[in-house]
This record gives structure tokens, C-alpha cells and sequence, in this order.
């Protein structure tokens, strides 16, 4: 098993190196600098150099991609060129927003969507399973930022019932992130469990259970529900990790200072170390979930671990 945890860790640096040196490379390829403003016209040519030279953006990439990294992994971020404070300490604070908002939205989406699922396939073609398959459409068929500008108009501007400008103090206004940011996986945990509940119930053992003359209730609960649950756990583990490392989308829409928001606004200005920064933030996070993931697969059948 120890053999088994010191290889997945391994496997992650490569993952790591590889996503970073990716998003290093585009960032750099694209036009323009930290010291390129709107009004870049009128800015002195001789202070872009000083900039340049200050944060050693006039060294070879690949310097700055190994002095940077160097720097990261002794917890060093670097400063971020559009706000006073280090790229540490904006992730530090951007992060809770992010993991409170994915947090919510995933609570919502297993206590809605995997009842649904297993209702679904317990009614198998009936009106409530064709209404499942409509609300699974509709969830990942429908972009989430038009969702969002919809329940603007409707909520905040039609019917006053809601903010549509995020405040961290003031409960309301996560009502619209959390819910929009939660439909898509409603719509993916509920189409999962339908179709990993439809698949249990076709097993021998379950028809047995059946002919033995047990209890539908009792088959249900200790037959179907705990098998059918299983695969759920590998979608979790994914979806928690892109969940509470923020939506791109909800938190620039209602203005929630998240890592979502945080990563667009630094592409936006154009700040690398803080691009960089929260680029790291996000694998890392995806990487350590998706290994958890794999180590509970592990200890739950150890033949994963020997293979």
C-alpha cells in the first residue's frame, strides 16, 4: 500500500510541471505585459523597462519559469502587479469565498440529485424518470452564465426578490451563486445515479432478493442503494476539487471575489505571478482530490494498490 500511495504521488509532479509550464508559455504568448495599461500609449518606454527589470520579466522564459517555480515551492507566489498585496495573500482570501460557494453547491447537488437518480430508476419510463432525462438536458445543455443573467433579470430586476451583487455578510446574496453554480452537478449526479441504479437492478442478485420475497423497501436499502452509491464517489472526488476552486463564470457574473474571479482578472491585467499563482492553487487542489479519490479506491479493494 505504501509502494502503492509513493507512486500516485510521484506521478503528480510530472502533472504539475506540465500544467504549469503550459500556462507559463500561453500567458507570455499572448500580447502585452504588466506594465501595459489601458492608456500604454502614453506610459514611458523608459518605465516598462524599469518594470520589467524590477520583477525580472526581461530574463529568458525559462529562467523566469525556474526562478518562479523555485519560489513557489518554498511557498513564495510572488508579488502581485495589480494589487498592493503578495499572490499568497490574495488566494488566502479569495479562497474561502470559492470554497464556500463549491461546498454549497455540491451539498445541493448530492441531497437533490441523488434522490432524483434513484426515484428515476425506480419509476423507469414513467412521468417522474422523463422528467429526470428533462432536467438532466436541461442542466448541461443550457451554458451556466446564461442561467445566471436569467435569474438576474428574474429574481434581482423583475421581481426584486434577490442581490445580484455578492456581499460576503449579507446571506441573500449566495442564494443565486450557490444554487446556479449547483445545477450542472445536479444534472450530472443525477444522471449518474439513474443510470448506476438501472444497472444494479439488473443484476441476478437483486432478482434473486426479489424471488426470496424480501421486502421491495429492504432490497431497495441494502441491495441497490449501497451498490448502486459506489460510483458516485468517483465523480465527488472531481467535481468537489472544480467545485471549491470557483467558477470562472458565477464569480465574475455576481461579483464574488473568489479564485474564479481572481484567475480572470489576472489574465485580464495581464499579472503573471498572480495568473501563475492561482494556476498552481487549481492543480493542486484537482491533484490532491483526484488522489484521495484513488487512495479510497485502495483501501476499499486493495487489488488497486497491487496492480
Amino acid at each position: 500500500m505504501l509502494t502503492y500511495i509513493i507512486r500516485r504521488v510521484i506521478s503528480l509532479i510530472p502533472v504539475i510541471i506540465v500544467s504549469t509550464l503550459i500556462t507559463f508559455l500561453l500567458m507570455h504568448a499572448v500580447p502585452g505585459g504588466p506594465a501595459d495599461t489601458a492608456n500604454a500609449k502614453i506610459v514611458n518606454p523608459a518605465v516598462k523597462r524599469a518594470i520589467n527589470a524590477k520583477f525580472h520579466l526581461d530574463e529568458p522564459l525559462a529562467q523566469q519559469y525556474i526562478d518562479y517555480m523555485w519560489g513557489a515551492l518554498h511557498g513564495d507566489l510572488g508579488p502581485s502587479f495589480s494589487t498592493p498585496v503578495p499572490v499568497a495573500k490574495v488566494l488566502s482570501d479569495g479562497f474561502p469565498i470559492s470554497a464556500s460557494l463549491g461546498l454549497g453547491a455540491l451539498i445541493l447537488s448530492i441531497v437533490v440529485g441523488v434522490p432524483l437518480g434513484i426515484f428515476a430508476a425506480l419509476n423507469h419510463n414513467k412521468l417522474i424518470d422523463q422528467i429526470s432525462l428533462f432536467i438532466v438536458t436541461i442542466g448541461i445543455s443550457i451554458p451556466t452564465f446564461v442561467i445566471a443573467l436569467f435569474a438576474i433579470v428574474l429574481f434581482s430586476i423583475t421581481f426584486n426578490i434577490l442581490p445580484y451583487q455578492f456581499q460576503r455578510d449579507q446571506w441573500q446574496s449566495w442564494i443565486m451563486p450557490v444554487v446556479i453554480l449547483s445545477l450542472g452537478p445536479i444534472a450530472l449526479m443525477l444522471r449518474l445515479t439513474r443510470a448506476s441504479t438501472l444497472d444494479v437492478l439488473s443484476e441476478d442478485y437483486i432478482r434473486t432478493a426479489r424471488a426470496k420475497g424480501l421486502p421491495a423497501l429492504l432490497v431497495n436499502w441494502r441491495h441497490v442503494l449501497r451498490n448502486a452509491l459506489i460510483p458516485i464517489a468517483t465523480l465527488i472526488g472531481p467535481l468537489t476539487a472544480g467545485l471549491i476552486t470557483g467558477s470562472f463564470q458565477i464569480e465574475t457574473i455576481f461579483g464574488a471575489p473568489g479564485i474564479g474571479r481572481i484567475f480572470v482578472a489576472s489574465v485580464l491585467k495581464r499579472d503573471y505571478d498572480q495568473l501563475m499563482g492561482s494556476t498552481l492553487f487549481i492543480i493542486l487542489i484537482i491533484v490532491l482530490f483526484n488522489l484521495a479519490v484513488d487512495l479510497t479506491y485502495s483501501f476499499i479493494d486493495p487489488r488497486i494498490a497491487r496492480g
